[in-house]
């Protein structure tokens, strides 16, 4: 879930913790340069105030981890190695990935239109699924309102506490949506909405018969081996070890612990997954190096449109269908997707041939918008540094 309001911005956000100590010790300058490069950067992120950080980052001569903070603020455990996370909006990349695959096997078009597929479910208040595609969907230019604002419209403890437990069928996120009139006509401008990805989940199960669950675990899971990754639906309880995830609703108010996530959103084809950085690595490298996809609908997957500068984003960032591409300071670009919810922020990237991919994860979040500022700015360093470093 990306959430562009100012109290839940995309950035990473944080805890006021900056003097919580590094699990895995800092690396030192006689350690490789990529080793003590990661691990600073690590380092980095966590003295802006996150409780827990965990990167892998792997290339064609080593995998490089680093674990920074702690895994639990009561505890004082350590960050778990290659602990279960909470993949969030992430899950849109799985998703689009079964949709480009049901594209090249011609049993659907990325221009047809969601009434076509799903008749009369798009529709009211200025919404008409007439004038929405299967590819506007994908790339969130479908101008549809982002059906979170409906279910959190509140940010505060009371409401998660009040509300965590609720979910939601897809049908009805969708009808809360349609209450909403569009935010522009399709196709003429772009605006990240969770409600794109339920409706193409909705899509998956009606073409094939079978949920997209179902289809994920199929076509991406069983055959790259992710054994570690699940689609687990309105299941709240993460797999053992994992770190716990906090959340500031309100500026000054207490950190909560939101290791339970909140259900009415993040259980769906927008954002429920869950796994772990080794898996999404091995994911992310699979689908840019050909492995899932055919040439044309791997390109037509890269074929992006510009992210607006207020879309929480790096400057000169461009969405695609499931993906973004990110510049490099170093030069050319990243693939990747994010995920948040309340608590945590996860990325995963990959050079545009899959040979180097990183996970990056942040277990905090505050509601500090400078704050915020700061750890964004740490983590774009971070998976720069990363994938720019070759020694």
């Amino acid at each position: 879930m990306i959430f562009r309001r100012l109290w839940l911005s995309a950035a990473v956000l944080a805890l006021a913790v900056s003097s919580l100590p590094s699990v895995a010790a800092s690396a030192t300058p006689r350690s490789s340069g990529i080793v003590w490069s990661v691990q600073r950067d690590a380092d980095a992120l966590r003295d802006t105030g996150v409780t827990g950080v965990a990167v892998r980052l792997e290339t064609p001569r080593e995998t490089v981890t680093a674990r920074s903070g702690v895994g639990n603020l009561v505890t004082r455990r350590p960050v778990p190695k290659d602990g279960s996370l909470r993949l969030g909006s992430t899950t849109k990349t799985f998703v689009a990935t079964v949709m480009m695959q049901l594209v090249g096997e011609k049993r659907i078009s990325l221009d047809q239109t969601v009434e076509q597929v799903l008749p009369g479910v798009v529709s009211g208040a200025g919404n008409d699924g007439r004038t929405i595609t299967v590819r506007n969907l994908l790339q969130h230019t479908s101008g549809l309102s982002d059906y979170i604002y409906d279910v959190f419209p509140d940010p505060s403890t009371q409401t998660y506490f009040a509300n965590r437990w609720r979910a939601y069928k897809p049908e009805e996120l969708v009808d809360l949506a349609m209450r909403h009139e569009p935010a522009f006509p399709a196709g003429t401008r772009w605006a990240y909405s969770n409600t794109n990805y339920v409706l193409a989940g909705m899509i998956i199960e009606k073409i094939t018969g079978r949920t997209w669950e179902q289809q994920v675990h199929d076509r991406i899971l069983r055959p790259l081996g992710l054994q570690h990754t699940d689609t687990p639906g309105t299941w709240p309880f993460l797999p053992y070890p994992h770190t716990a995830n906090y959340q500031q609703f309100t500026v000054d108010s207490r950190m909560v612990d939101t290791t339970i996530p909140y259900r009415p959103f993040d259980s769906g084809a927008d954002g429920s997954m869950t796994g772990t950085a080794r898996d999404l690595n091995r994911f992310f490298g699979a689908l840019a190096s050909g492995q899932l996809l055919k040439p044309a609908e791997l390109a037509a997957m890269q074929n992006t449109v510009p992210v607006p500068q207020d879309g929480g984003h790096p400057e000169g960032t461009r969405d695609g269908l499931g993906l973004f591409f990110t510049p490099l300071s170093c030069g050319g670009g990243y693939l990747g997707h994010g995920g948040s919810g309340f608590g945590y922020v996860i990325r995963a990237a990959t050079t545009v041939d899959g040979r180097r991919t990183i996970t990056v994860s942040a277990h905090s979040r505050s509601a500090d918008p400078q704050t915020a500022a700061r750890q964004e700015d740490a983590l774009r360093d971070l998976i720069d540094h990363a994938l720019c470093r070759t020694t």
